[in-house]
Parts: C-alpha cells; structure tokens; sequence
C-alpha cells in the first residue's frame, strides 16, 4: 500500500480540509485585489518557513559552534554570504514551483536522460540520509542533555517524535506548517536570549560578518560545513514542491502576483534563519574562543560550558532550542525524500516507512558511539558535496523560456546563479585537494 502524495503535491481541489479551503479563499481574494496590506500577504506564508527549517537544524549547530569556538567571529561572512545564497536559491525553487505546476525533480526527470535521473536520485537519496542523520542525532543528544537519556533510546524517542509530527498531515498541511513554525519560534526565541547574555564584541562581530578571511584548511572544512548545513540540497527540491500547486496562478499576471507574495516569505523565514546562524556562531565566539572556556568545540561542551557558568538556565534553554530544531528539521527532511523519490522515479513509499528506513544510519551512529558533533559536520560536508547536482539543474531548468513562460530567469541572473554555483563547487574541489595533499 503507498501513501498519499505530499500535501505540497496536491491540487487546491483536493486540499479540502476547512483550514486549508480558507487558505484557498483567502489567497484568492488578496490575487483579485478585495485585500490590502498585511492581509493580502498571510495566505502566501508558510512554504519558505518549512524551508527554513533545514537551515537551522543540528548541523547548523554542530558547524556553527565549532567555527566560533575555533576561530572566533573569523567565518561569520560565511554564514551570512550562504544565507544570502540561500535567499537567491530558494525563490528560484518557488518560482519554478509556480511558474511550471511542477517540482525540480519531476522537472528532471522530464528533461534528462533516464541515466542522469537515475544518478541524480541516488546522490539526492545520499544526501537526505546525511540530513536525516543530523536531524535524529541533534534531537537525541538534545534529549540526552536534558535528561540523560543514553542517545540509542533518546534516538528511538527522536524517531517517535518525528512520526507524530508527520501524523499532522491527516488533518491538513496547515497544521503541519503551524506545528513546525513554532519550534522554528522557540529555536528563535533561545538564541536571542543566547546572544543577549553572551555580551558579544559588537566591533569585532561587524568587522569579521563583512571582512572575508580564513585561518587554514580547517577552517575551509568548517566553511564548507556551513554552506552545506545552509544550503540545503534536498530543501531546493522541496520548495517547489511546496509552491507547485498551493496556489494555482490562472494566467501569468497572477502566477507574477504569487511570486511577488512568495519573495516575501523567504525573506522573512530566511533572515530569521540568518540571525539564529550568526547568532549560535557569535555566542560560541563570545563564550567559547579564548578564556576559561577556550578548548569547546562541540554542542556537548556547549551545554555544559553553559551550565558551568550557571546563566539563568542558559544550557537548558540551549538545549530546548537543540531539540526543537531536531524534531522540526527531520520531518523537513522526510517530506523532501517523498518529493525526491515521487519526482525522479515516479515511486512512492508510505512516508512512515521511509521515516523507518532513513532513522537507520542515524541509529547506528548512536549505537557505535561516534562523537555526535562530530557525525553533524562530516554530515554536512555531505550536504555540500550534493548541492551542486541540486543548483545546476535549478539553474538551467530556470533559465528555459520554454518551462518557465514569462516567469524565466533573465540572463543576469542565470549568470549569477551560475558564478555562485561555480564557487560552491569550486570550494568543494579546493577541499578535496587540500586533503589528499595533506
């Protein structure tokens, strides 16, 4: 028996469920003008967010500390140039969403040959593992911090609470959305209070958020880690399936319109996954980088660092805002296997089962007992490798006049899409080098 297709994969016909039917109303009504202002935009609101959460998950975590706490605010222009991309990269998944009905792994299945599909799901199958797995072991170390639980069992209760996440669905994909805007909420919440209580260099962190450098190959690994846990491969897929058919443009004027409403969610939902970034970077470089502390690199000698300074619950709070992000982000990256595996080969599982199947490499992870920070940034050096095969696809398929209609991408930007593209990959080929030569 196979499930349903993804809400995302639905049409507006058979979104029915009352909450969504008002949705739908409500979207209407703001693409015919009756609404103004604030109105106009809410229906619009919800898929960016989604998507933003794969951009503070455990491996941001784990990537983000570790370069604060070695290298002070050195890579804090990483953080924010990679978010800037990610704003780049995520409206071009909305508009193909709009502008085709489609999503980017439908999109190449299409316009490739049978092979290069075929390559492009396994290596998209590999990298939502390596998601998966950062995803499970944040949210058990993030138990295990709170309350001691050992991380095999705290991983089964990860999984458990994935599932109950995903049962949301049943009563519609708003619900859903509700459910995970909160936790992404509370992971907002903890850090601002984080970086409050840090008393950051407010000097140090403008000169080094603007000034690009690096301090060796490690830091390179580091950087690599953070555009990898920031640009999400597999969430470049799931956004256009979560546009693709939400909100149905009529003719062109209206799909323009939805664009319009869709630039304006991600730039909400990805500045507030900007500053949590910058900001668990800046509280590690604050806390962690010098001092009596110097020596943390991992989000377990966070926590406890924290709580050896005794900051008015400081570690607890960091800890809550660890496992919301585990519990939020793995049900993101289930939804997005579902699209990847629909799209390229026409094949569905019940998203239950997969939920199964990819809690198995994170499992083991826990049962051998591998370092956990450690597990979070190779998985997000793997993230890295796959965005490439994510982003080039994106960037032709957008540029097609063809598939996009009026909503093609210009040449500029084609061509700047294509030079941020080449400069991933090339960060990604200077690393291996630097490896192999070490």
């Amino acid at each position: 028996m196979t499930s349903p297709p993804p809400p995302a994969a639905r049409s507006e016909a058979e979104q029915a469920l009352p909450g969504e039917a008002a949705v739908n109303r409500a979207a209407r009504a703001s693409l015919s003008g009756e609404k103004r202002g604030l109105a106009r935009v809410w229906p619009f609101l919800g898929p960016a967010f989604i998507a933003a959460v794969a951009y503070i998950d455990p491996g941001n975590f784990a990537t983000n500390i570790s370069g604060g706490a070695k290298f002070g605010y050195l890579l804090l222009w990483v953080v924010l140039a990679a978010n800037l991309v990610a704003m780049l990269v995520q409206t071009q998944s909305a508009k193909l969403g709009i502008a085709t009905g489609k999503n980017l792994a439908e999109l190449c299945r299409e316009r490739y040959s049978r092979r290069t599909s075929i390559g492009l799901w396994l290596q998209a199958e590999i990298v939502a593992m390596a998601c998966d797995l950062a995803e499970i072991v944040g949210a058990a170390l993030g138990l295990n911090l709170l309350f001691g639980i050992p991380l095999f069992a705290a991983g089964l209760i990860a999984g458990a609470g994935t599932f109950a996440l995903l049962a949301l669905q049943r009563y519609g994909f708003r619900r859903l959305e509700a459910a995970i805007t909160v936790l992404v909420g509370v992971v907002v919440v903890a850090f601002a209070y984080e970086l409050f209580d840090a008393s950051p260099d407010g000097s140090e962190v403008a000169r080094h958020m603007f000034v690009p450098g690096f301090g060796g190959t490690e830091s390179i690994l580091l950087a690599t880690g953070i555009v990898g846990a920031t640009v999400m491969p597999h969430v470049i897929y799931l956004h256009s399936a979560l546009t693709q058919n939400r909100i149905t443009g009529r003719n062109d004027e209206e799909r323009r319109r939805i664009l319009r409403f869709e630039k304006i969610d991600v730039v909400i939902a990805l500045a507030l996954a900007g500053m949590v970034n910058l900001a668990m970077m800046i509280v590690a470089a604050a806390l962690f980088h010098g001092g009596s502390l110097a020596g943390i690199e991992t989000i377990e000698g966070a926590y406890h660092g924290l709580q050896s300074l005794d900051r008015d619950g400081a570690a607890t709070i960091f800890g809550i805002a660890l496992l919301a992000s585990g519990f939020a982000s793995s049900s993101v990256g289930t939804m997005a296997g579902q699209v990847v595996m629909q799209g390229f080969i026409h094949r569905q599982i019940p998203i239950f089962l997969r939920r199964a199947f990819t809690l198995a490499p994170a499992l083991l992870v826990l049962a051998i007992g591998l370092n956990p920070t450690d597990a979070l940034v190779g998985s997000q050096v793997v993230l890295s490798f796959g965005i490439p095969f994510a982003l080039v696809p994106l960037i032709l398929i957008a540029s097609k006049r063809e598939v996009m209609g009026e909503l093609v991408n210009p040449r500029w930007l084609s061509a700047s899409a294509g030079v941020l593209a080449a400069l991933i990959i090339a960060l990604n080929v200077f690393l291996l080098y630097e490896f192999a030569a070490g």
